[in-house]
């Protein structure tokens, strides 16, 4: 069996991997939708902009699932903080998730334009909220949460609600997460859409690019000088009991700062996001779009990293008792059960990896409006 802290770092880069995979994969078509009001102005416009992302949507879920039971079986201690917590917020992400595939399965039944607005109004929230919140709860991961953990290792929040999350770093963390995937939709849509939808979607790239990048340095600058750290000041005990309270933990000034002095080299996560959609759009603008959504991608890893191994070995600070503070050495699983996910993991994650590259691989090509109005009655 291999040893404890590995197995530690190795579910902490895996769960860094789902993340990613789901801003990536499922990023995309949270953008287009969340785009839909103003990349297209007629029905078959629309229907274009929707069939893109129609027949991939639902498979690329399952890097959420993936994430949330990652968290489940290999943190449990951060899920139970995590999903009490942010409830409220959660709530609002599967609400819109929810009027997702109604809105898919639902607009074409009928052909009236109201019917059919409604449900493209439904889409576009359903795309917005879960982009904007889980921003919000990234930025609130950096800031800390309100909850302490007593002798009994139970665990208590002790927060105000959803209100509380809107404090104005968690809503700057979600306009960076809202303008990135805003971008990697438009990108997307470069790829798959032709006529005025793939115009306006590489138009609405031109501004969505540098405002990501903008807002992503307004906030590196935020937490560099303005925006407290978590650091631990006893002695680093890495394959430990899964017991918080065993450590010491001081909040600094600068604090998430500390990693990129030791290891310069993760230097290479903020400047990849900074400067990814920027290349993106030059990519775009160059002709080479499928390149482009590379680079996307490449940007979207940037900046979900860079919160990753700024906050390392943290996964998730106390304000209310910085001892409680959860982290990569004292909130995971037992040694066994990080072991036997991981065979499952290695197992069927290339499975996932496979399917996901078939059926992209098959669905490639433009949905242009001419197959839209050759097939009125399309599924989407």
């Amino acid at each position: 069996m291999l040893d404890y802290e590995l197995l530690r770092v190795i579910w902490w880069l895996f769960l860094g991997v789902l993340l990613i995979g789901l801003a990536i994969m499922d990023g995309f078509d949270l953008g287009v939708a969340a785009l839909l009001p103003a990349v297209a102005r007629t029905d078959v416009e629309r229907r274009v902009a929707i069939n893109t992302i129609g027949p991939v949507w639902d498979g690329n879920q399952v890097w959420l699932i993936l994430g949330g039971g990652a968290i489940f079986a290999a943190w449990p201690a951060i899920y139970a903080t995590a999903f009490s917590g942010f409830y409220i917020a959660l709530f609002l992400v599967l609400a819109a998730l929810i009027i997702r595939p109604v809105g898919f399965e639902f607009r074409n039944k009928i052909t009236d334009p109201r019917w059919r607005s409604f449900w493209d109004w439904a889409l576009t929230i359903g795309g917005i909220v879960p982009s904007l919140v889980f921003g919000v709860a990234f930025g609130n991961l950096l800031q800390g949460a309100p909850f302490r953990i007593d002798a009994d290792m139970r665990i208590f929040y002790e927060g105000t609600g959803l209100f509380e999350l809107l404090n104005p770093f968690g809503l700057l963390a979600g306009l960076v997460s809202l303008c990135m995937l805003l971008s990697h939709g438009a990108v997307y849509l470069s790829v798959k859409a032709d006529g005025p939808v793939r115009q306006r979607a590489e138009r609405i790239l031109g501004i969505t690019a540098p405002l990501t990048a903008l807002l992503f340095g307004l906030a590196g600058v935020w937490v560099a000088y303005g925006l407290p750290g978590y650091t631990i000041t006893s002695p680093l005990v890495t394959d430990g009991p899964s017991n918080p309270l065993l450590k010491q933990v001081a909040i600094e000034s600068g604090a998430w700062l500390k990693n990129y002095a030791t290891y310069p080299w993760m230097l290479i996560a903020p400047v990849l996001g900074l400067t990814g959609q920027l290349l993106a759009l030059a990519l775009v603008r160059a002709g080479r779009p499928g390149t482009a959504f590379i680079a996307s991608g490449i940007g979207l890893f940037g900046i979900i990293a860079t919160a990753g191994v700024s906050m390392f070995p943290f996964l998730l600070p106390s304000s209310l008792d910085p001892v409680s503070s959860l982290t990569v050495w004292d909130a995971s699983s037992s040694q066994r059960t990080l072991f036997i996910m991981l065979i499952c993991t290695l197992i069927f994650l290339p499975i996932i990896l496979a399917y996901t590259s078939f059926v992209f691989r098959t669905l490639r090509g433009r949905v242009t409006a001419e197959q839209i109005e050759r097939n009125p009655t399309a599924h989407y």
